[in-house]
């Protein structure tokens, strides 16, 4: 793993991790730092074919609030997010945010997320509260994302109304409590298990209402390796509970 390293003061790190979003990452930068919001971004590629990794190294160049992380190939998104966090707590960040590079998460709901971290550990931009939705999605991917979400909180007592939503934010007491690095799971089961975690820790969650909107560019990281992966997960974690938990 190599890094190139800015570090100016932020209010809040922005953790992106990429794989072949080569199209989607100079406009994503450019709207993230045009908030105004203090920003910081660093972006985890893995050593995208298409050159993602070369291009966020020249936007680091131009930006000094961008850094970017290179790892030697396609580690998953729970060990992007784990090396994101690690950096993003090495620059003192007070508040840590993850999205995806290709526009399903947009910009312009980070400044109600930020304001809502105010009073949340943990701020979810949500599809599944008042105001929130899916554009774009097909029929088999909604149904996917309702099931998996509806899986994850019966068996786990999720309070959270969308809980594989990778569009989130932390306040750093969040991270240094639960310790990414202890999270087990990979992939976007990751999530859910972070999710599991915060809420086992008593900490505060709250959520944003999002339009999420389906890819534009690039192609779909979701595959049926990741859905098993995320029902084990659960599993995993629903066997852990006590008994009493189970029954609530």
């Amino acid at each position: 793993m190599t890094q190139r390293t800015n570090s100016l003061p932020v209010r809040a790190v922005v953790i992106v991790p990429t794989y072949n979003e080569i199209e989607n990452l100079p406009p994503l930068v450019e709207q993230l730092l045009g908030l105004r919001a203090s920003l910081g971004v660093i972006v985890v590629d893995d050593n995208s074919p298409d050159g993602t990794g070369q291009l966020a190294d020249q936007l680091a160049a131009k930006h000094p609030e961008v850094e970017v992380i290179h790892r030697p190939g396609k580690l998953g998104l729970g060990t992007a997010y784990r090396a994101g966090f690690a950096r993003a707590l090495e620059r003192g960040a007070p508040l840590v945010l993850t999205m995806d590079a290709d526009f399903s998460h947009h910009p312009r709901y980070i400044p109600a997320m930020l304001g809502r971290a105010a009073d949340c550990h943990l701020v979810i931009g949500s599809r599944y509260i008042g105001g929130g939705g899916a554009v774009g999605c097909t029929l088999p991917r909604i149904a996917l994302s309702r099931g998996a979400n509806l899986f994850a909180k019966v068996l786990l007592g999720l309070r959270a109304s969308d809980c594989t939503a990778g569009f989130r934010c932390y306040q750093r007491v969040v991270l240094q409590t639960i310790g990414p690095d202890t999270v087990l799971s990979e992939g976007y089961s990751f999530l859910i298990e972070m999710l599991y975690r915060v809420q086992q820790a008593g900490f505060q969650t709250g959520e944003v209402p999002i339009l999420f909107a389906n890819r534009q560019h690039g192609a779909s990281k979701i595959s049926r390796r990741e859905v098993a992966r995320a029902v084990a997960t659960v599993l995993r974690l629903w066997s852990g509970r006590s008994p009493q938990r189970r029954e609530r």
